[in-house]
């Protein structure tokens, strides 16, 4: 287990001390998607839901999540994030909305947590917002797409392979 930087010698759980680690510029960008109903991309689109703006409610809740990811998933610190976009963009062949979160700081650990968190809440917000239109929508493909700084390097997915 002492290659796991979260895990102590006997097995338990503690945060790293990221507290001697040189301050990088971190980013991170994650992508995910909502698949639905055709009818339900139109009625999203056209302001037709029920609840409201589901597009700028599900950026707003993106940005809040990834500003709250250290109180959602244990072990995480708590960060002073400097930027977070989240694009919301239809793809009818999908159908459906297709979600990215870009997450920036200069800080001693990463960003990527924030990243996937902000698409996985903006994602559930979609859901949570048009279920009453399609409660058969998919939250899929959630994953990290690139990454920069830090001493583990740069990351980047070949988005070309499945």
């Amino acid at each position: 287990m002492s290659g796991l930087t979260h895990i102590g010698a006997t097995g338990e759980a503690h945060m790293v001390d990221v507290g001697t680690k040189d301050e990088t510029q971190r980013v991170a960008l994650a992508k995910g998607h909502v698949r639905m109903e055709p009818a339900t991309l139109e009625a999203i689109l056209a302001g037709n839901a029920k609840k409201g703006d589901v597009l700028g409610t599900a950026r707003i809740a993106g940005i809040m999540a990834a500003k709250k990811t250290s109180e959602l998933i244990p072990l995480c610190h708590p960060l002073l994030l400097t930027r977070i976009t989240v694009e919301i963009e239809p793809d009818h062949a999908l159908p459906g909305l297709r979600v990215a979160a870009e997450v920036r700081l200069k800080g001693q650990t990463g960003v990527e947590m924030e990243a996937l968190t902000a698409v996985s809440v903006a994602c559930l917000t979609i859901y949570d917002m048009a279920k009453a239109l399609d409660k058969a929508m998919i939250i899929g493909d959630v994953r990290l797409v690139e990454k920069s700084g830090g001493k583990s390097g740069d990351f980047r997915r070949d988005e070309q392979k499945p």
